[in-house]
């Protein structure tokens, strides 16, 4: 009746040392360390830049525990504080022997301490947010004289596209800062193209003048459609960032506005901060533009001759330089889509784009115009670009169109993350960068802490008092509660947050509460005269139709606050969440399989250890 198979036990095992396992790297600490990462869009770090990290530590006469390439970046850990230092020193004058133009972000850093046959198994500790462990925050500002310059620019070209398909003749078309001046030399013509620009462009408004003998036309935004598109910049600027954070995987960001022109960025629990850091100042634009294929380009690449008027000299990533117009052709406010692939017919890597119905037409435009050149698609960060890919235009191009060619599947892979993480609608400038140490967050921690142990501990002697040996074995399995919820939050590399520790504590609370209700069944069963294996038996069945149903309804409570809620709200909920589905484990699987344990093989059992049980007395018969 109360016995459990073998499997049921391998199960409880199992359980017991995964959550030893997973929970053990959170009890080793940190250590101090060197990260180094690339600084460039298109610089990709591998392998071989260990061996030269290794090289340059070496030659400095320092010692690192280990020195190893991991996902994009290099890590050195060191002993102490002092050789941190001295490392990085030492690295950064090798790697960028240029400080105004590095190649390589070299930052200190924190890693595990913890073995490394942890490490190989993926245990590693769970993160901490910005109130306990720290974090890194930035404060962004956006630049929005640059939001309402490139609106302006688009709405010249725009103008330029309409006059042309209605075949109105135009004297010149110039832009003096965000207005834009077009001169006729008919009156006719003009007051068409006034009539057609107010039609198809209302965020214009148009004030008509004579210039000599020609007529001219001035365009200014309206102050509404001017806020309206300071509005979406900075809109559009928090998505890109989303975009590129989680692309990346850093957990659980926090990236509002502030203000009218500013961004607050936050990375709480990131032990990659020279990562974050490179993610966020990555605030990057893109700009497809024409490469020049004249003779003279091609004298001013080869160093014969000097750059044509109207281009400019960019380097691909094999190193050879190319000309490219400065006119741009398409921004990446059109691209909604980028995704790497495999060409069907050559089975090379390739990269398929989608732009939106605007960039469709001016994509089928240019390369109907342009079949057999190349286009280069540039990537502009902190005011220097880099060629992307400069592919050739193979045929007339529409809404869907695909880079192949010259690039591997690593490459298509990161060209596609890059162009699909979105360019910003203005640039963004980080007017304040702060790390938050760990000292700062060392009093919550130990607040945090505290509230856990002694709350448990309260409960531990209030349950073994009450209910004696089914209080020991309910405290059991409060413990196992605690180590499986902390060892799933490590696995899920969570950040744990001030508010997860108050819903660790209250998940202690909550997770008793089924082995008491399981405790006064049994109670229940065993005043009701069944006997203590009968009473054990239905105890545990009785009881699990009501836990379930207060589980079930409490979870739901907390899946509202994961869904709608944000910050502190979500971390709480995320490990109120965890708590209660773990605590159905512990405290209704582990709990019986010790009582099974205990009394399951006992045949002649008298009773159990379970406190007092009160059996109601019977009706005395009234005396006459």
């Amino acid at each position: 009746m109360n016995r459990y198979p073998l499997w049921k036990y391998a199960i409880l095992v199992i359980a017991m040392l995964v959550g030893l396992i997973y929970t053990l790297p959170n009890f080793f600490g940190e250590a101090p360390a060197v990260q180094v990462s690339s600084a460039k869009a298109t610089l990709k770090i591998d392998s071989g830049l260990a061996a030269r990290v290794e090289q340059v530590l070496a030659k400095a006469g320092l010692k690192a525990d280990f020195v190893q390439f991991e996902g994009n970046s290099v890590k050195a850990r060191f002993l102490d504080v002092d050789t941190q230092g001295k490392a990085k020193d030492a690295i950064s004058a090798a790697l960028n022997p240029d400080p105004n133009d590095p190649s390589y972000i070299v930052a200190l850093n924190l890693l595990s301490r913890s073995p490394h046959w942890l490490t190989v198994m993926r245990a590693l500790p769970m993160y901490l947010g910005l109130d306990l462990r720290g974090g890194v925050h930035f404060l962004m500002q956006v630049d929005m004289k640059s939001a309402l310059t490139k609106k302006a620019e688009a709405l010249t070209g725009d103008i330029r596209t309409l006059l042309r398909d209605k075949n109105l003749r135009h004297a010149g078309i110039t832009r003096d800062g965000n207005n834009v001046e077009l001169r006729f030399r008919e009156r006719e013509t003009a007051t068409a193209a006034l009539a057609l620009l107010a039609d198809q462009l209302p965020d214009l408004q148009w004030t008509e003048s004579a210039d000599g003998s020609d007529v001219k036309l001035a365009g200014s935004l309206k102050p509404e459609a001017a806020r309206r598109v300071q509005e979406t910049a900075i809109k559009q600027n928090i998505t890109t960032l989303h975009n590129r954070v989680n692309e990346l995987g850093v957990a659980e960001p926090v990236i509002q506005q502030q203000g009218l022109d500013r961004v607050v960025v936050q990375l709480p629990g990131v032990q990659d901060t020279a990562k974050a850091k490179d993610i966020i100042g990555r605030t990057a634009t893109l700009e497809l533009r024409m490469v020049d294929d004249s003779a003279e380009a091609a004298a001013a690449a080869a160093g014969s001759g000097p750059v044509p008027f109207g281009t400019e000299r960019y380097v691909e990533r094999g190193g050879a330089p190319l000309i490219v117009k400065r006119q741009v052709v398409l921004t990446g406010d059109s691209l909604t889509d980028a995704q790497p692939g495999f060409d069907s017919q050559t089975q090379e890597p390739k990269v398929d784009l989608t732009v939106d119905a605007k960039g469709a037409r001016i994509m089928r435009d240019v390369s109907r115009e342009n079949v057999g050149k190349r286009m280069a698609i540039l990537l502009f960060e902190k005011g220097k670009g880099e060629v992307v890919t400069a592919p050739v235009i193979r045929g007339e191009l529409g809404s869907r169109f695909q880079i192949s060619g010259r690039m591997t599947t690593v490459e298509a892979t990161d060209t596609a993350l890059l162009l699909r993480s979105g360019s910003l609608a203005a640039p963004m400038e980080i007017i304040e960068e702060r790390t938050i140490g760990p000292s700062l967050g060392a009093e919550n921690i130990a607040k945090g802490f505290d509230s856990v142990i002694y709350g448990f501990c309260a409960i531990a002697v209030f349950m073994s008092l009450y209910y004696l040996l089914f209080g020991m074995i309910s405290t059991l399995a409060l413990a196992l509660n605690l180590l499986l919820l902390v060892a799933v939050l490590s696995m899920l590399q969570a950040t744990l947050t001030l508010p997860g520790m108050a819903a660790i504590a209250l998940v202690l609370g909550m997770a008793i509460d089924a082995n008491v209700l399981i405790n006064e069944r049994v109670r229940e069963e065993l005043r009701g005269g069944a006997s203590p294996q009968a009473a054990i038996n239905a105890g545990y069945e009785r009881a699990f139709a009501t836990i379930l149903d207060s589980n079930v309804t409490t979870l739901i409570a907390g899946l509202a606050l994961l869904t709608f809620g944000s910050g502190p709200v979500r971390g709480f909920a995320v490990v109120h969440c965890l708590g209660i589905l773990t605590s159905m484990f512990s405290a209704v699987m582990f709990s019986r399989g010790l009582v099974n344990l205990w009394y399951g093989r006992q045949k002649k059992l008298k009773g159990v250890s379970i406190g007092q049980v009160w059996k109601p007395q019977a009706d005395t018969p009234a005396k006459t």
